[in-house]
């Protein structure tokens, strides 16, 4: 006979294996190297840290904690955000492997991300910087000319390192007067096409 008052049977923690498990699937999913990189070390920092403490389970109680954590750290605001975005992922391959509910997950997915209030993230070159970069480059040598179209495209255009080294010379036309990089397949296969500025034209 099934007492009316009985309690619900607490979700059983997360092991070590079962997270490394939903780690991986997480990682076959990502084409993008980069992706692949930041992914990996955000999920391993959390794994580290759920597993430092007795966590009661893998849930979005758990995941709040988590940010606080990371907030404590004074993180930016970016890097915090981009360490809870794996920690999402983790949580729904965790649900395809038997590890959490959907429910659970769907909570985890709630927990919102620390506001970014116009702050750059990274390392920003200013308008002198980038002048001196490209000063430092000899257009007369057929190295420093390959050199010179590659930091223009990176600081013109604001292409990352991948589209940049697997840019094709077809992919460079003339549109309405002016150059532009036409149908630049990006990070996740996002297509865009990138004017290049006048500046950003002449290497030498």
């Amino acid at each position: 006979m099934i007492k009316r008052n009985q309690q619900a049977v607490p979700a059983p923690t997360a092991s070590v294996p079962e997270l490394e498990q939903a780690k991986h699937a997480v990682l076959n999913t990502l084409e993008s190297i980069q992706s692949r990189r930041s992914y990996e070390h955000a999920m391993s920092e959390f794994i580290t840290w759920y597993c430092s403490a007795a966590r009661l389970a893998f849930n979005r109680s758990v995941v709040l904690q988590y940010r606080t954590f990371l907030e404590k750290k004074q993180l930016a605001a970016g890097a915090i955000n981009v360490r809870l975005a794996a920690v999402r992922r983790l949580a729904y391959e965790a649900v395809d492997h038997g590890i959490l509910s959907p429910d659970v997950a769907a909570a985890i997915r709630r927990v919102k991300g620390v506001r970014q209030i116009g702050r750059r993230v990274g390392n920003w070159l200013t308008v002198e910087q980038g002048h001196n970069l490209l000063g430092a480059i000899s257009p007369k040598a057929l190295r420093g000319k390959r050199d010179a179209a590659m930091l223009s495209l990176l600081l013109a255009c604001g292409l990352r390192r991948s589209e940049v080294v697997n840019l094709r010379c077809e992919r460079i036309q003339r549109r309405e007067d002016r150059w532009a990089i036409v149908d630049l397949v990006g990070k996740s296969g996002h297509i865009r096409t990138v004017p290049v500025p006048q500046w950003g034209e002449k290497c030498d």
